[in-house]
């Protein structure tokens, strides 16, 4: 015979008995991630800038140089904006000339007009032309180039290939805008002050040996050292800023054109305040002639 099985008792209504102390322990509810803060947007962007700043002039001194590329943007950026600059510089000489030598009439001080409207052209007129043409029209096609380049995701291939992209793309074109906007300059400075001579002399009934004279009175060297100081700034500003758009765009194509047009924006904003503060720094450091 075989032993009766055990008789299980029935479960209470309620439904099957738990032990709460045998129950495991819920997990603590995760910390609620926070959002970056637009306020902090610009600062890190401005981060970013620096940043790239500083790996491209280290990456300037390592090798391979990328000369070929270095070559080919030289000639693009100096393609296009060599006639824009020369046919600008001239309205802007004549504008100059013709209020400068206005306003000398009416004090009585025009064997002075050629020194000033000279002085005008090469330190204010000639960096900020510079820096206009070099930010609309290499910095927009740099920004878009690196772009196009970032969404078709060919720079990432390259980090994986162990190739710097800030190496081999972005400081040939860095260096070229730098290169480009110090020559631009000298022939922005050289048309507008021809432009300034020949609207003086002819329309305002000038006389050409004060004109000229007028240049060993008020003008010295360190004025086209200034002036070429920043074109040598603007014309990194530029390319910087021009990068930095490139590398980050966001939302495809569409985040493109949105990165060139916000390239010319925020460079046009630096060149102003850069030119401001240098401006401000050479008149302390440097004394006016006759002074």
């Amino acid at each position: 015979m075989t032993a009766p099985l055990p008789v299980r008792p029935p479960d209470p209504p309620g439904g099957p008995a738990t032990d709460l102390s045998k129950a495991p322990a819920l997990a603590p509810a995760a910390p609620e991630q926070r959002r970056p803060s637009r306020l902090l947007a610009p600062l890190r962007e401005t981060g970013k800038l620096f940043a790239l700043a500083l790996a491209v002039a280290r990456a300037v001194f390592r090798r391979p140089f990328q000369l070929r590329e270095f070559i080919e943007q030289f000639w693009f950026v100096a393609s296009v904006t060599i006639l824009p600059a020369a046919l600008v510089s001239i309205p802007f000489g004549a504008v100059i000339a013709l209020q400068v030598g206005s306003l000398t009439q009416q004090l009585g001080a025009q064997s002075f007009t050629g020194g000033a409207s000279v002085l005008a052209v090469i330190q204010q007129a000639s960096p900020i032309i510079v820096a206009l043409l070099i930010s609309g029209a290499a910095g927009s096609a740099i920004c878009a180039d690196l772009g196009s380049r970032k969404i078709r995701e060919e720079l990432d291939a390259m980090e994986v290939m162990g190739v710097s992209p800030i190496q081999r793309l972005v400081v040939p074109r860095v260096l070229a805008t730098m290169l480009v906007a110090v020559l631009l300059n000298g022939l922005i400075s050289v048309v507008g002050t021809l432009g300034g001579y020949f609207f003086n002399v002819i329309m305002q009934n000038g006389t050409p040996g004060a004109y000229l004279a007028s240049f060993s009175a008020l003008a010295q060297l360190p004025d086209l050292y200034v002036s070429e100081l920043k074109a040598l700034v603007f014309g990194f500003i530029a390319g910087i800023v021009a990068a930095h758009r490139g590398l980050n765009p966001r939302g495809g194509p569409k985040g493109v054109g949105d990165a060139v047009n916000q390239s010319v924006v925020i460079t046009f904003m630096l060149l102003f305040f850069v030119n401001m503060v240098i401006t401000a720094i050479y008149l302390q450091i440097v004394p006016a002639k006759g002074g």
